[in-house]
């Protein structure tokens, strides 16, 4: 893994994150301003200028944008961002707006659970779906003649890892878009554009903003035909976020170094301790050393992110081991301040045991934390 503070592209991930999308200073201007509610703007004459509709631009998007790229393509001037609505906001502006009827498609087939529904409206616009797995790079074997290849890494909720920079190469000199789905990693734990990707994808409902209190998603790509379209999707379907969301959501990326930190270091500990445990099977961490996916996460990551995997002997000890933990909520999502964690199989859609937990570990003090899912482990014993 490479250095998580500091590289070569100048500033350390904490001082990028505080001051990201920051406008320059004005005497008596707020450093960040607030949002901008606006659905329409003063327009005499001929409509010319940055802002005309609030369903086109906004200026609390302008500098949520702005930090959103600065993140995921530092020193770049060539890289756009758009804000959306929503994680699956952003992932159907990209697919929709790349593919055409006859166009192939190639999918996680164990990426995020709402893929699927993606997939069945993808055919029914006569666009062909091939799936494979993440792990293992399988992606590679159903590549030929796909016009788009979408990649999840680590994927949600198994944790596997595909080598980015490998599938970007294959892909691309068979003439095909790559698009990357971040929100595991965060943009300060992996930055697909680097790698050779040409969309980064996110839901910025999760580590990015860390409060479970915003739905917001986005896409950042470099080239600048592809995300002309994006931009048009974004525009027909009106999939834009609000604007106390975006001020929301910018604020807190002031926090995501400080945040990323703790989660993931405390997430690193929680596996370690998981390991011990006889009634623990098919744990998954990409940052443990003898995970399966060590190897190439520490090849392309920066840091390993905040989610833990693992598997309980039944549905009904996965239950009672959620149902005894007092730090943990049991609830969806993942990546944010405060612990959650769920039986992943409840919602039907993910190919996991009915025993499978997904962690997501919070800010919490780390003994604090593995004290409580130790405890709980022991309570659910009998």
């Amino acid at each position: 893994m490479s250095d998580t503070t500091r590289g070569t592209d100048g500033p350390g991930d904490g001082t990028r994150a505080v001051r990201a999308g920051l406008p320059e200073p004005v005497k008596h201007e707020p450093t960040l301003p607030g949002p901008v509610f606006a659905a329409h703007f003063h327009l005499p004459g001929d409509p010319t200028g940055p802002y005309t509709y609030g369903r086109d631009e906004n200026p609390t998007w302008t500098l949520l944008e702005r930090a959103v790229g600065e993140l995921e393509a530092p020193g770049r001037d060539d890289v756009e961002t758009l804000v959306f609505a929503s994680g699956m906001a952003a992932i159907s502006a990209v697919l929709f707006s790349q593919l055409r009827a006859g166009d192939a498609v190639v999918l996680p087939d164990d990426g995020y659970q709402a893929l699927p529904l993606a997939r069945a409206q993808l055919e029914a616009y006569g666009i062909e779906v091939r799936t494979a797995p993440t792990g293992g790079d399988a992606q590679l074997e159903v590549l030929e003649g796909a016009k788009l290849l979408w990649i999840e890494t680590p994927s949600n909720p198994g944790l596997d890892v595909c080598d980015v920079r490998r599938l970007a190469d294959a892909a691309h000199a068979q003439g095909a878009l790559v698009a990357v789905d971040n929100t595991l990693a965060t943009p300060l734990g992996q930055r697909p554009l680097e790698l050779g990707a040409d969309f980064a994808v996110a839901s910025g409902t999760k580590q990015l903003t860390g409060h479970g209190d915003v739905l917001l998603g986005y896409v950042a790509g470099r080239d600048a035909e592809a995300m002309a379209a994006v931009r048009r999707w974004r525009k027909i379907v009106g999939a834009v976020p609000g604007p106390m969301e975006a001020w929301l959501a910018h604020r807190s990326i002031a926090t995501l170094q400080l945040r990323v930190e703790r989660q993931n270091a405390t997430a690193l500990r929680l596996a370690e301790a998981l390991r011990e445990r006889p009634e623990v099977t098919g744990l998954r961490y990409p940052g443990l050393p003898d995970d399966p996916a060590h190897k190439i996460a520490s090849q392309q990551m920066r840091r390993y992110g905040c989610v833990v995997s693992f598997t309980l002997p039944s549905r009904d000890r996965a239950d009672r081991f959620l149902d005894a933990l007092r730090l943990v909520d049991d609830a969806t999502s993942f990546g944010g301040v405060r612990s959650t964690a769920e039986r992943r199989g409840r919602w039907g859609g993910d190919a996991v045991p009915e025993g499978f937990v997904r962690f997501s570990v919070g800010a919490e003090d780390p003994e604090d934390l593995i004290a409580d899912v130790l405890r709980a482990l022991d309570a659910t014993a009998g």
